[in-house]
């Protein structure tokens, strides 16, 4: 049996498994990291205010610091990252980011001055964005057609608890203790380092092992252990059928270099280009709710204390909505969940920008759900449109272009709020965010299909 042979046996054999093959604790694994990502995401901005004052720094720096810094560092890490992740693999590459965020995490405690700050926020943004790429990728390489957004909306229902409970993490140390941020940042440092070392036990993707590396045998090693565990949770496993594999996507280019060339490079810059601009206008609503929104209650004449509060209380959505997405996000076509997902996002943000008790803490709540259920389904539709050879490198450039939205929205909201009123800036992220909805129906069909023929 020749390579080519071989490659399609281990990818057919891959695919016919028709249940979780891997210990259901590498789910948690996956999970405490996704945990960490989601906290540091929420933790800048509720620390922001402390750091202002006792920097001395204006809004204009300070909004730079607690979210353009760390962009960049995301934009960066998720596209280098990525592409070493399709080049050298995905577990060295998984295990990189979670080092490079405990170290960046644990620099943002100790800093006492801005330069000492924004080097320690880019090299956390270095490891955030690019563990964000690989997780979904990963993930999608191992769960079954038919479970995969289940399978990876469950590690994301652990993850997203992290952007629930930071709220309530923040309230008891920001306003209480005059280093509570930096006790906030060093909570998520020790995470960040037990999530670390679990992710030793993780094994290397066998797609890439035997598409990329050619260690065929690893690839069967690996193969043969989540073999065993399948048949221990299903039974006999059907028989494999690698003459449908096919192997167009095995040719020898640097990751990005196939997603524009060729026949394939039609097909992939296409879905680049819908994929991009979806992100992009998430992102600016997505990065100006979890960055600004405590700061805009603030300068709205509402107390730090009761802002962190609303939000907190609101904060109570994102594991709901990632529940929520546990249950549906196999029985529907993944595209269309993304812009139901965006219309709950759309409402949420209308009746918030009214600025009365009971709708900050109705439209922080409906957000909030929408961003647990948008998330892990948008993340896991964007690994599955690109080549298992480019798929984290792909899912970079989507990810890190997209981010540039993050840092526009962040940016954006405090001028429209100071220009106009609270409720123009909070209607125009609820606006760009159903943008990102309507865009995503341009893309393929995703749910339930094999990663090759998403890939075809």
């Amino acid at each position: 049996m020749n390579n080519d042979n071989e490659i399609k046996d281990i990818i057919a054999r891959v695919n016919r498994i028709p249940v979780w093959s891997l210990p259901y604790s590498f789910l948690i694994i996956i999970g405490i990291g996704y945990f960490f990502t989601f906290y540091d995401i929420s933790d800048i901005g509720f620390a922001m205010p402390a750091i202002s004052t006792q920097f001395h720094i204006g809004a204009s720096t300070s909004l730079f610091l607690a979210l353009s810094v760390g962009l960049i560092g995301y934009a960066f890490g998720s596209y280098i990252i990525g592409s070493i992740a399709d080049v050298f693999g995905r577990y060295k590459s998984m295990i990189i980011t979670m080092a490079l965020t405990a170290i960046g995490s644990f620099g943002d405690a100790i800093s006492f001055n801005v330069p000492e700050l924004t080097i320690a926020r880019f090299v956390t943004g270095l490891g955030l964005g690019a563990d964000l790429n690989l997780v979904s990728g990963y993930i999608s390489e191992f769960a079954p057609p038919q479970w995969r957004g289940r399978i990876t909306v469950y590690t994301f229902i652990i993850g997203i608890l992290g952007q629930a409970i930071t709220p309530f993490i923040a309230l008891g140390l920001v306003p209480v203790y005059y280093n509570g941020w930096r006790y906030l940042f060093a909570i998520g440092g020790i995470i960040a380092v037990i999530a670390l070392l679990l992710r030793f036990e993780l094994p290397e993707s066998p797609r890439w092992l035997a598409i990329k590396s050619g260690n065929l045998e690893k690839a069967k090693s690996v193969l043969k252990m989540m073999e065993d565990t399948a048949e221990k949770r299903f039974g006999k496993l059907p028989d494999p059928h690698p003459e449908d594999v096919d192997l167009k996507e095995y040719e020898q280019k640097f990751p990005t270099l196939y997603l524009f060339e060729g026949k394939t490079g039609k097909i992939y810059s296409k879905r680049l280009t819908i994929l991009v601009f979806m992100w992009f206008f998430w992102y600016i609503g997505n990065y100006a709710f979890l960055g600004d929104a405590a700061t805009m209650l603030a300068d709205a004449h509402i107390s730090l204390a009761s802002s962190i509060l609303y939000l907190a209380i609101g904060a109570i959505g994102y594991p709901v909505g990632a529940i929520i997405m546990a249950l549906t996000a196999d029985k529907y076509e993944r595209k269309y969940v993304i812009f139901f997902d965006t219309v709950i996002w759309f409402i949420g943000l209308i009746i918030f920008s009214l600025k009365t008790e009971p709708t900050l803490l109705a439209g922080s709540f409906m957000a909030s759900l929408a961003l647990g259920m948008y998330l892990q389904v948008a993340y896991t539709y964007t690994a599955e449109n690109y080549p298992t050879r480019a798929r984290a490198s792909g899912f970079a450039l989507t990810d890190g272009i997209g981010h540039i939205g993050g840092a526009l929205g962040a940016i954006i909201l405090p001028i429209i709020v100071a220009s106009y009123t609270f409720k123009t800036g909070f209607i125009f992220i609820a606006i760009t965010g159903l943008i990102a909805g309507l865009i995503s129906l341009l893309g393929p069909r995703a749910s339930r299909e094999t990663l090759e023929k998403i890939s075809s």
